[in-house]
């Protein structure tokens, strides 16, 4: 029994016995059990033979050096006495600060220090070494101080150069193959340092930067890993000319659109193409490579504005509290949690209606999240996940956003939008939530639209609660580039399918701004709300849309009305040609942010926002679409007699409206 084995243990149990009986039948050279020995001590025998060497080659001929060669005989005892305690000293330091572990082909700034800790060690360790020996043992023939200075300056360098060889001539090999793709480096900074590594690393991309562009004045006819700086931006297309260049990479991580529109240009019109390297953190840290540099898109050229947040502040909102975002699962709610992670909280609750969408969400954020599958339009089941989790913190992000699906259903509007605010404000009020931040538009301004004007009476529901159960505020902003179902994401799909392009009217124009830019601006603004506040976010110059069109069309490089044609279609219903952030009648403050502004919204006071909310919860739930978007965009642009010192008085005269919702979407 004790020698049996199971079918299974069988085979590993005969492989076992025959590499015993091999080892008993073969026992281990020494010199086999010396490489065993090495290797259990982290010790790479080829690099200590070269140590021994390199140092005692050091030594020998610094001491040759120093009597030309004619080295007195009395003079080789005492030196030769002492070379086997440098060399002790040197190889032990090495081994120590770990030289013979390491990879040398892959050395950087790291590996440096090391060799320059290991030979200041081996130096401080010979000192005392050396004034022993000189007062108590040398007669008149002694190492010369010299000699054992020199020696050991000379053997720690000879160390270095050795392993560093590969990399220090990496750029000259570079050179002389002279192969590949002429690249032009714009930014001569830490990322187009990066940039320039990877290019001469990585042999088989097939790329060599032959020249930098920067228009810093203080790095001109310097050179950058061997790579020369040539001249500023603005010189872009002579250089390409004069130096025979294939590609352009921008490799300025905080180019502002001003300097990525001016490159692009340049490089269009030096028919060159032209990619953009990562950001520098992923490069610095190894989540990017020269395999991730990509092709300009729309976004680079809109959504290059620098934001700086008080980190400080935005910590305090949130740091070791409960958040709850709803609506998590979209673009705004999820980029709201990922930057709300990154900030410490003590729960982080994504609260959505969509599972697909709560669940990408969730499984891209670090540490643990809490998932509430849950429609804002359901009071008792929101309830009960805001009395779950108890938030302290709330970013109101769900909402119905479609200006054309919503003007073909104003009922579905008003219960999301309108409805689902109260509902998530009731909820909020319910368990004391100290901060709500409404996520707005700037298409709540002067609305002309169902989907304005909801979201005006839900700025209206957060402005009506009393500024003594917390600080609740909305945040306006345009639209973000590469949310779903926007207007560049169409555009990119119509290009990827051939055309045409739709653009609704020529003049229409849009302010834009990052979804990484406006979240940042969003929770820098909720640190200034003092309660019942509404604030604009600084949205920079609007872009025409018909020039947006013809942009990206240009960057997918291909040519306009020859490959890819453009089609106005005519301005659907409820669109502006222009959007605005603030309406003529409100006034607007600065905050401690720049790029936020407090505004001085017109309200209608508490009584006639219940009564304007309670009549619309009853035309929608009698789907009666025509009067409720009557109602909604009477009240939200001020008809007269819609509301009358906080008292709702409806006309109820039947309104037909005839509402052609069939235009083409983009």
């Amino acid at each position: 029994m004790g020698n049996s084995a199971s079918p299974a243990q069988g085979d590993s149990g005969r492989a076992v016995d025959d590499v015993v009986v091999l080892q008993r039948e073969h026992p281990a050279t020494p010199g086999a059990r010396v490489v065993r020995a090495a290797n259990r001590i982290g010790l790479d025998l080829p690099s200590l033979a070269l140590d021994l060497f390199l140092v005692a080659g050091a030594y020998l001929a610094i001491m040759i050096l120093r009597f030309d060669a004619s080295v007195p005989p009395h003079f080789w005892s005492a030196f030769l006495g002492y070379l086997p305690l440098a060399l002790a000293a040197h190889l032990g330091s090495n081994w120590a600060w770990g030289l013979y572990r390491q990879m040398w082909q892959h050395a950087s700034v790291r590996e440096a220090k090391k060799i320059l800790l290991a030979g200041a060690t081996a130096i401080a360790a010979l000192v005392p070494v050396y004034l022993w020996l000189y007062f108590d043992v040398w007669g008149d023939g002694r190492v010369p101080l010299s000699v054992a200075l020199l020696g050991a300056l000379s053997a720690v360098a000879l160390s270095g150069f050795v392993r560093f060889q590969s990399r220090l001539f990496a750029t000259r090999r570079n050179e002389e193959r002279g192969t590949g793709l002429r690249v032009l480096v714009v930014g001569a900074g830490e990322a187009g340092a990066v940039i320039i590594r990877e290019m001469q690393r990585e042999r088989t991309a097939g790329l060599m930067p032959v020249a930098l562009l920067d228009d810093d004045r203080r790095k001109r006819r310097l050179s950058l890993l061997g790579v020369p700086v040539v001249g500023a931006v603005d010189e872009l297309a002579e250089v390409v000319a004069r130096l025979n260049v294939h590609r352009v990479i921008l490799a300025i991580p905080s180019a502002d659109r001003r300097l990525v529109e001016q490159v692009a240009a340049a490089a269009e019109a030096a028919e060159v193409p032209l990619k953009v390297a990562p950001r520098l953190s992923e490069l610095l840290h190894g989540r990017a490579s020269l395999r991730d540099v990509r092709d300009l898109n729309i976004e680079d050229v809109l959504g290059r504005q620098q934001v700086t947040t008080d980190l400080d502040a935005v910590s305090h909102l949130i740091a070791g509290k409960s958040v709850l975002i709803t609506g998590g699962g979209g673009s705004i709610g999820a980029e709201i949690a990922r930057q709300a992670a990154e900030c410490n909280p003590a729960h982080l609750v994504l609260l959505d209606n969509d599972e697909t969408h709560l669940h990408d969400a969730a499984a891209t954020l670090p540490g643990s999240v809490y998932s509430e599958l849950c429609d804002v339009r359901d009071p008792a089941r929101l309830r009960t996940a805001f009395e779950r989790h108890r938030p302290q913190v709330v970013f109101h992000a769900a909402a119905h956003k479609h200006v054309p699906i919503l003007q073909q259903h104003p009922c579905e509007a008003v219960h999301t939008n309108v409805l689902g605010t109260q509902n998530v404000v009731d909820a909020s009020r319910r368990v004391g939530v100290d901060s709500f931040v409404l996520i707005s538009t700037d298409k709540a301004v002067a609305p002309t639209s169902v989907m304005g004007a909801s979201k005006w009476l839900a700025e209206q529901i957060v402005l009506a609660v009393p500024r003594d159960a917390g600080r609740y505020c909305a945040v306006r902003f345009g639209n973000v580039l590469g949310s779903r179902g926007s207007v560049i994401p169409t555009f990119a799909r119509q290009i990827a399918a051939g055309g045409p392009v739709t653009v609704t009217d020529a003049r229409m124009t849009r302010y834009f701004m990052s979804i990484s830019e406006a979240v940042q601006l969003v929770l820098q603004a909720a640190c200034f709300a003092g309660g019942r506040d509404v604030f604009m976010l600084e949205m920079g110059e609007p872009a025409n849309i018909l020039d947006l069109a013809r942009r990206m069309i240009r960057y997918a490089g291909l040519a306009i009305d020859e490959e890819i044609k453009i089609d106005i279609v005519g301005a659907r219903p409820g669109e502006k040609l222009a959007e605005e952030l603030r309406a003529p009648d409100e006034t607007c403050e600065p905050t401690p942010h720049d790029a936020i502004l407090r505004i001085s919204p017109v309200r209608i006071d508490s009584g006639g926002v219940d009564r304007t909310v309670r009549y619309l919860a009853e035309t929608a739930r009698r789907s009666e679409d025509v009067e409720t978007a009557r109602v909604l965009l009477d009240v939200a642009n001020g008809a007269p007699g819609a509301v009358t010192h906080g008292d709702l008085v409806l006309d109820l005269v039947e309104a037909e409206r005839s509402f052609s919702w069939n235009q083409p979407t983009t």
